[in-house]
């Protein structure tokens, strides 16, 4: 068993959310990293003068549910660009942060944290030591389990989609950046890791129709399945959707002089090209505009033997 302490906002919902997951074993919420003279309560703590942040203690194990995967999934639900402020909470005790009680920790979050915050003008996690941490008054634990219609700043919606994670990040992991420059194409590296974008309609994917799935060429996590591709007149291979909706990530970009919703891979932290609504060609009117030189294809008839077999399933459904 391993212990994190995260600080996301109202512990409620976050309480709820990693409660849920499987893997982790306990979890409590409480008051940390404040001012060590006083001891806390909820009325001392919402007055923003103890420094205390609402933080849930997460007891987990890790042959389960590793520490990166509780990362991405924090990261995916919290705003780490406001300070002192989740969702409609504003206060010291809202403020982000991730807090590890052993050396191990430290690095694997160090490691996390470095990678992501370059997707972010403002970065406002904090992340140390645990200092302190006190347990919240007992109505506070498990809160929306006894309150079901309770407020939470994270939707329910999101809470239980974690339930039906397809892919593990567990099973996947970002080489260290000198072995990616030695072992990727210069095109797959500067698209990947500099976010440049290859020329239209030169990707060997952009017309492939072959049974299969599109994996991120650094990581080998699955990203897209031919069962969502579509053929683009845009020039680059496009997809309705991901395999799993927590396999990218979403950010700003303002490249260009242009506002577009950039797409980068989760374990990795490639870029992968850009997504649009209402395109005419799609299906569902989403498109996945995706760089060829960011992904791998392989087919249905080897994901077995290079250890996809578990996505089989997805060329079975009708």
């Amino acid at each position: 068993m391993k212990t994190i302490y995260f600080a996301g906002g109202c512990f409620w919902g976050m309480e709820k959310l990693f409660a849920s997951l499987n893997g982790v074993i306990v979890t409590k919420v409480g008051y940390a990293n404040g001012d060590t003279k006083i001891k806390p309560t909820y009325e001392l703590v919402k007055t923003n003068l103890t420094g205390y942040k609402e933080t849930i203690k997460i007891d987990y194990n890790e042959e389960k549910i590793s520490l990166v995967s509780l990362l991405y999934i924090f990261f995916d639900v919290i705003d780490p660009t406001l300070k002192d402020q989740q969702g409609n909470d504003i206060g010291t005790q809202y403020q982000t942060g991730i807090y590890y009680i052993d050396e191990e920790s430290k690095k694997t979050i160090e490691d996390y944290v470095n990678l992501i915050k370059k997707n972010y003008k403002k970065f406002f996690v904090e992340v140390m030591e645990l200092e302190n941490f006190y347990l919240a008054e007992e109505y506070h634990q498990h809160y929306l389990d006894k309150n079901p219609h309770g407020y939470c700043h994270i939707s329910l919606q999101k809470i239980a989609s974690y339930q039906d994670e397809l892919v593990n990040p567990r099973n996947y992991s970002r080489p260290e950046d000198k072995i990616l420059k030695d072992n990727l194409s210069d095109l797959a590296y500067n698209v990947t890791q500099k976010a440049e974008t290859e020329m239209p309609y030169t990707s060997i994917y952009s017309m492939n129709n072959k049974e299969g799935i599109y994996v991120d060429i650094t990581t080998g996590e699955p990203l897209f399945s031919s069962k969502d591709k579509y053929i683009s007149s845009c020039g680059w291979p496009a997809f309705t959707k991901p395999i799993d909706n927590h396999v990218v990530n979403y950010y700003t970009d303002n490249s260009y002089n242009m506002t577009r919703t950039e797409v980068k891979s989760r374990v990795g932290n490639a870029h992968l090209g850009h997504f649009f609504t209402n395109d005419g060609e799609s299906p569902n009117g989403n498109r996945y505009c995706i760089n060829g030189a960011a992904l791998r294809f392989i087919k249905k008839d080897d994901l077995e033997k290079e250890g996809y077999g578990y996505l089989l399933e997805l060329f079975s459904q009708r």
